[in-house]
Order: structure tokens, then sequence, then C-alpha cells
């Protein structure tokens, strides 16, 4: 089993749901960066369970600590290791299901890949292994913080409740005004109720997280093998319940010609007049590190020409299944394929959405750290 993610920056995970603890080792980070506890503790504190009426009940501290790697509030250049106890486990919720494949559930494939499984929570296919991708989500984004890099993600649909797809309509600072993490708050209340709704029922429902990276320097990713958006695609789908991704104008740019879509480039200048026409924020449009006098007018490609980034705005959407885990009577099979019925218990998340949002971040963020890093080995 692969449990390292990463190239120069890499982050190694271990543990499982109801065992003693969830950590991880991250080596490769830069020495000398402040390491703000305050910060990334916060960053858990998005991805905690119980944050909510509409996220699981289960009740969890996820404190995490820090064994090696950081002195004096800096890191050293060495291995950071460090691990979020468990603390709430049920694991007597789970019996039930220690000889049935809850429907759509890694259970059945799990155990016929390795054998042997671990029925308590889902164990090593639980989403609560997500901790560790955040501790290294968010000292990824210390390092890029020194960079003027950003990562905003935030809830833009929910069932058939959805966002227009254009990001620049929202206020995303104020992403965290509301349990769902949506940056409309009509829409975030209307997604609210449709999730208590649902958790209600015992069932569960699915949506979309968009994310947008500001700040990106020219030419992070590889022409071939490793285009930035095959990483950054790589990086989401590997979050448990993903089901799709796409960039920039996505699977709708197929109904325009190339004339529509094209990004043209144009001098930077005509760029700032044309933003001070229209009171658009510069950010978005021209970045610091971007060759010194060229920009484009539009941004359909998401920030990422050729596969590497260009300087603008990345910005892409992450599909979410409906959880697998229903409170409801289903039909299932046992161990030995006999037809049987499955009620879970336990306490799930109705939509992971509202907790997946700083997962996404994470995931994100040690795809542009390690990148960077990349990209300083390519010249002297």
């Amino acid at each position: 089993m692969r449990n390292t993610f990463g190239n120069l920056f890499t982050l190694t995970t271990f543990g499982e749901s109801h065992g003693i603890a969830v950590g991880g080792v991250i080596d490769g980070f830069p020495a000398g960066i402040d390491i703000d506890m305050d910060f990334i503790q916060s960053e858990l504190n998005r991805r905690r369970p119980g944050q909510s009426h509409i996220t699981t009940a289960r009740k969890e501290a996820d404190k995490v600590e820090f064994l090696s790697g950081v002195f004096e509030g800096k890191s050293t250049g060495t291995p950071i290791g460090f691990e979020v106890r468990n603390q709430n486990q049920h694991s007597q919720d789970y019996e039930n299901m220690r000889c049935l494949f809850r429907p759509s559930h890694a259970d059945f494939t799990y155990n016929e890949k390795y054998g042997i499984r671990d029925h308590r929570g889902g164990g090593r296919s639980s989403a609560r292994i997500t901790i560790a991708r955040c501790v290294g989500g968010a000292l990824a984004k210390l390092a890029l913080r020194q960079l003027g890099i950003s990562i905003t993600a935030y809830t833009s649909q929910v069932g058939r409740i959805a966002l227009e797809k254009d990001y620049h309509q929202y206020n995303l600072n104020t992403i965290e005004d509301n349990p769902v993490r949506c940056p409309d708050q009509v829409k975030a209340k209307e997604m609210e109720d449709l999730i208590a709704q649902v958790k209600a029922d015992g069932d569960t429902i699915g949506g979309i997280i968009t994310c947008v990276i500001k700040g990106c320097p020219v030419g992070l990713g590889e022409p071939e093998f490793d285009k930035l958006h095959a990483q950054l695609g790589a990086a989401m789908l590997g979050i448990n319940a993903v089901k799709g991704f796409e960039y920039g104008e996505g699977f709708a740019g197929v109904t325009a010609r190339g004339s529509e879509q094209n990004d043209v480039f144009i001098p930077k200048a005509d760029a700032a007049k044309a933003s001070e026409d229209s009171n658009e924020n510069l950010d978005s449009a021209i970045n610091q590190d971007v060759v010194a006098r060229i920009t484009t007018k539009s941004n359909h490609s998401g920030g990422i020409q050729g596969g590497l980034s260009n300087g603008q705005d990345i910005y892409f959407r992450v599909a979410f299944k409906p959880v697998a885990t229903l409170l409801m009577e289903q039909d299932t099979v046992d161990l030995e394929g006999n037809p049987t019925k499955l009620t879970a218990r336990g306490r799930h998340d109705p939509c992971v959405l509202p907790r997946a949002v700083p997962v996404v971040e994470a995931m994100a963020a040690m795809v542009i750290l390690d990148n960077y890093l990349l990209n300083k080995t390519i010249k002297l």
C-alpha cells in the first residue's frame, strides 16, 4: 500500500479511524519557516467532526502534537513527525458491519484486496485519515504564505442548489460565516436546510467544492506526464468520496469555438486599464511574479496552459458523491455472498462538503509547494 504523497515535499500518513492515533511524517519541508501552531490547529478545527448540526456527531479535539522537525518555533529542514490521538471512538456501533459490506463503500474492495479489513469506522478507508492531509496542507500554506500564494476553497453546490460558476461574484472572505462554508449567505442557508433534512431522513447528499489559487508563479508543473492540472486532479481524486474534477472552463468549454475560448495575450498595462475601467480587483488578473509586461485578457484556461501555470488564478471544481453509509435499511450481502439487510449505526456525515473544504485546500497547497520546490531544480 502506497501511503506517501508528493515528490520533494512529501507526506507519509498512518492510522485508522478507530485506532490509537492518526498521523504522519512530512519530509522536504524548507528550514526556517515560522510554524504557527494556532493556524495549524485552526485548519484541523475546520475539518474536525462535531462542529455543527449538519456534520457527524462524533466529538474529537483533533489536537495535533509535533514530535520532530520543529525547534523554537521554526522548521529545521528535517522530517516533521506528528500525531493526532483518537479519543471518541464508538467501535461497538460497527459490530453489525463486521461480516457485511456497505453498498458503494470500500468494505468489499478492501476485503478482496487484502483478505482482511478493519470494520471499525472503515479503518484505513475512513475520511478521518484526512487529518494528516490537513496538517501537511497547513504547513504547506505557511510556506506558500511567504511566497504570496493563497488557496481558498468553498462549497459551491449541494444537491441541486448551486452558485454561479464565476467565483469573482462572491466575497471569499465570508466562507466561514456559515456551517456550509459557502460565500453566498442566502444559498448557504438553503444548503444548510437541505443537509439537515437529508440527515433527518437518515440519507446523504453530495455536491461540489470550488477552489481558487492566487499568486501562483509562471511555470509550475511539467509539460509531459506531470502536468500541473493532472497533479491537482490526482490529488483531488484521492480524497474520499470524490468523483470528478474539472479546471478552468472544464467541460463547458467544449461548446465554444477557439476564437471564443483562447486567452489572448495583452500588455499588462492594458489589463490594468481594463481593470480600472470595470472597477475589478487586479489581484486575479495580474500576478506579481508573472513576466513583467505580459498577461492575458481572459482566464478560460484556469491558470494553466500546456500543463504549466501561467500566472493567472488557478481555479477548479471537485465533485463529491453522497456519503455511502446511510442510516436506513439497505440490501447487501455478507462475507459469503448471501443476501441480507443492513441498517448502519454510528455517527456519520450526511454531507461531506463542509468538512471537505479544508481538505481540498490542503491537497492543493501540497501540490503547489511541491511543484514550487521542483521548479527550483530546473535551472541555475
